[in-house]
């Protein structure tokens, strides 16, 4: 029954998207990018693969992206003669990653119908699928199955409050044992995983620790972002959303000229940027108008109107505020850890990160649940730099602690390919 209900929902779920999609630009995008796929796909995809085994990488969006971008770069490097096929679920990861070089084919998964995946599997033939964290598509994985794919998932945490461990779960776990082995983050995933029946797995870790550890030896240097701190303490505000903002304002307003800041907003909207602009004491200027020529000195803050700048911008700062704790969930505070920097965040969303309560009970991080704490921790960290830089320090050893995921998941592949 519960299977059925599934591929009802997936129907669903399809419709509503092409009737909602005219008026949702993202849900347009994915739309326009889904139709005629899997036509363009059988007229040409094998023909580019040449032969090739093919290892295929999904991804639902941009920040499972680059959680697997370890694994699909260490892959390249195992096997370079085989042809890398890159899926995302959301416009938001697609359209960002189109042009990622890392790849040899890059394109949106279909909707996850039992047609679709049946069709996809066939023309795809993968030889290994890599799924990245939360993804689990029940007709992709059985057609993975009956193709005799070997199929890997990796960087996932489970929950007791999930399908999969409920009473009525027999439908979600199937799914878990379509696959080869599951690499998770934590012992409570294996043991969960093993009470549910399911013994293919083990302990890997988060390969977020092997990508930001990469992103910090290969940081670009930006001259202009050097010119804008000066000798100044900065704060980096990073994927920050108005819920933050609102916390955030009041705080700079009180170091107004004893602190800088470069705030980096989740999504480019130009209003809601103008509104922060006005409400902020100091002077503040684009991204853009210092790209165009204008020198950043002398302001207080610079707000980024661009995508992809921030994890370059961390090796600036002396300090970060991570944006998404008062709404839907934190963004990614590994990337200002590897910097060595304390870390502070909203006290709503941050639960579901093993990351960030790890580093709240090792005290490179903190939660605040309003300005008033908010400014009290920013004004001990510009006025004692020996702490914020104690703090900093417990940052950068826990990203150090973390590394090795894509090593031990690349042991694995190893051994299913030879």
């Amino acid at each position: 029954m519960v299977k059925i209900i599934y591929q009802i929902a997936i129907q669903v779920f399809a419709f509503l998207i092409r009737f909602v999609a005219p008026f949702n630009h993202k849900l347009k995008l994915g739309e326009e990018g889904r139709k005629g796929l899997l036509g363009r796909l059988r007229a040409s995809f094998q023909a580019q693969v040449a032969g090739r085994p093919v290892a295929w990488f999904h991804a639902a969006s941009l920040g499972e992206f680059e959680q697997g971008r370890p694994v699909m770069e260490a892959y390249r490097n195992a096997y370079p003669n085989h042809f890398i096929l890159l899926t995302f679920f959301s416009p938001s990861g697609y359209e960002i990653r189109k042009n990622y070089n890392g790849a040899d084919f890059i394109c949106y998964l279909p909707i996850d119908t039992p047609s679709n995946a049946r069709e996809f599997v066939e023309i795809v033939n993968p030889h290994i699928a890599f799924f990245i964290k939360y993804e689990f598509w029940f007709n992709y994985l059985r057609e993975l199955r009956r193709n005799g794919s070997y199929v890997l998932s990796f960087s996932s945490i489970f929950r007791p409050s999930q399908a999969f461990f409920k009473p009525y779960g027999g439908f979600f776990r199937k799914m878990l044992g379509y696959f080869d082995h599951l690499f998770v983050q934590n012992q409570a995933s294996v043991s969960l995983l093993n009470h549910a029946g399911i013994s293919a797995c083990s302990i890997a870790g988060d390969t977020r620790f092997d990508r930001v550890r990469a992103i910090a030896y290969n940081a670009r240097e930006l001259p202009e972002i050097e010119r804008f701190k000066g000798e100044s303490p900065c704060l980096i505000a990073g994927s920050v959303w108005d819920a933050d903002m609102q916390v955030l304002i009041p705080s700079l307003n009180g170091l107004t000229g004893k602190l800088k800041a470069i705030i980096a907003p989740h999504e480019i909207k130009a209003d809601e940027i103008a509104g922060w602009r006005a409400k902020l004491n100091g002077r503040s200027i684009l991204y853009s108008e210092v790209a165009a020529g204008q020198s950043a000195e002398g302001y207080d803050y610079l707000i980024i109107n661009n995508i992809g700048m921030l994890s370059s911008l961390y090796r600036y700062g002396n300090m970060a505020y991570i944006g998404g704790s008062f709404g839907a969930g934190l963004h990614n505070i590994l990337e200002a850890a590897t910097f060595g920097l304390p870390i502070v965040f909203g006290n709503k969303g941050y639960h579901r990160f093993q990351e960030a309560v790890d580093l709240m009970e090792r005290g490179g991080a903190f939660a605040v649940a309003d300005t008033d704490q908010l400014l009290k921790i920013m004004q001990n960290w510009v006025g004692t730099a020996s702490e914020a830089a104690e703090a900093g320090h417990i940052s950068a050893e826990y990203v150090l602690s973390g590394t090795g995921a894509t090593d031990l998941i690349m042991q694995k592949v190893k051994e299913a390919i030879r």
